[in-house]
């Protein structure tokens, strides 16, 4: 074996410009699919984490006939939580949150929204509602994402007039005032909603003490009687985003299988060419008395050998590239909160030792692999053909 190592080595430095050729297109296929599926993994951290900050915290109690993706169910999604949920309330651990549809009319036009009531006091999700306090005035304070303000066209200052729906089905309105425009990548948590006090919310609404769902923070052990409230953990939670990244997924698999056939067509021509080009050498080590089968694995050897040195190539050459995307990232230049998606404009690939190590072999497979189909050829060559150069692949 370290004979057929000597000389693959020697074959393989000897063929100089190809050799380097084929090392370098491998070690991009390793580098582009490492950076796409870190890239895949970032996004899904990032949405992961700016959820959790911004608006799930450690997980939820839903009121059992809440659904967020249908606001009909809001009108009858509240009451007053369980005991031991209001415990975590008072105690600071949890958040109620009260939400209802309402109607906007800002610079003379009508805007559904969702209305929220939030604590101001709360610290479980990274929201300024505290600014809520801050109004003195007597309109009611509002609390608005950036998307929300550029699309009502409204600025911190601004009034309009709100409308909703109380318990008791009677329609009322009040005048509200932006007191602060907060900076989000959560689109979930901006477009089309507006924050409230909650205590405001609720007596606007004749809904005192009642909640809609009831955020909490990371690490509570679960509650033992939590009444028909639902318990939704953070992977429910955000299983919505999951789904919208996987979706996309097949566009990257097809990226993948397309720098993969070019990885292995570099390989699989180098190889044809080398043992069309070597026919003598083929012969002449046969006849010295090298059997069909090592003289198959000195190719695949040198096929193998390819892949080795394109991983050496991507750790030395793009290692340091991939390291400073890990650490700084890159600006995307798409605004994905437009597609459903939280993306961070300036995304940091994530990078884990499985997606190393697994992306390496599948490489490393597909290449040995292409390497031994050409070279096995070799074993249905006659040393006398190959000595005069008649070598058909």
């Amino acid at each position: 074996m370290s004979m057929l190592f000597k000389i693959a080595i020697k074959n393989l430095l000897g063929a100089r410009l190809r050799t380097w050729l084929n090392v370098f297109v491998t070690a991009i296929s390793f580098f582009l699919i490492v950076l796409m599926s870190g890239m895949y993994d970032g996004m899904r951290e990032h949405a992961k984490q700016v959820s959790i900050e911004t608006e799930i915290a450690g997980g939820a109690y839903w009121h059992p006939q809440y659904d967020p993706a249908d606001p009909t169910t809001f009108e009858d999604a509240h009451a007053v939580p369980p005991a031991e949920i209001l415990g975590q309330v008072d105690d600071g651990t949890a958040a109620a949150v009260l939400v209802s549809q309402a109607s906007i009319y800002p610079n003379d036009r009508i805007m559904p929204v969702i209305m929220k009531g939030i604590s101001p006091a709360q610290t479980l999700v990274n929201l300024p509602t505290s600014s809520l306090n801050d109004h003195n005035g007597g309109t009611i304070p509002v609390l608005i994402g950036p998307g929300m303000a550029d699309y009502a066209k409204l600025k911190v200052g601004d009034s309009f007039t709100i409308r909703w729906l109380d318990a008791d089905r009677t329609y009322d309105a009040d005048e509200g005032t932006v007191v602060h425009i907060m900076q989000t990548e959560n689109f979930k948590v901006d477009m089309g909603h507006i924050w409230l006090p909650l205590e405001k919310t609720q007596t606007m609404l004749a809904m005192e003490g009642e909640a809609t769902y009831v955020i909490h923070e990371e690490n509570l052990p679960p509650l033992q009687n939590s009444g028909d409230w639902i318990a939704r953990d953070v992977q429910y939670l955000i299983r919505d985003m999951e789904a919208m990244i996987e979706a996309d997924e097949p566009n990257a698999r097809i990226m993948y299988f397309i720098l993969l056939a070019l990885a292995a067509m570099g390989i699989f021509n180098a190889q044809v060419l080398s043992i069309f080009r070597r026919g003598r050498e083929i012969g002449t080590l046969m006849a010295l008395g090298m059997t069909r089968s090592r003289v198959v694995g000195l190719f695949t050897l040198e096929g193998g050998l390819n892949a080795f040195l394109a991983a050496v190539v991507t750790v030395v050459v793009f290692g340091p590239l991939l390291w400073y995307l890990g650490v700084y990232g890159f600006d995307v230049g798409i605004d994905y909160s437009e597609m459903g998606l939280i993306v961070a404009r300036r995304l940091i690939p994530v990078y884990s030792v499985g997606l190393l190590v697994t992306t390496m072999a599948v490489v490393s497979v597909i290449v040995l692999i292409v390497s031994y189909m050409p070279s096995r050829r070799i074993a249905k060559m006659k040393p006398t053909d190959a000595l005069r150069g008649k070598v058909n692949v």
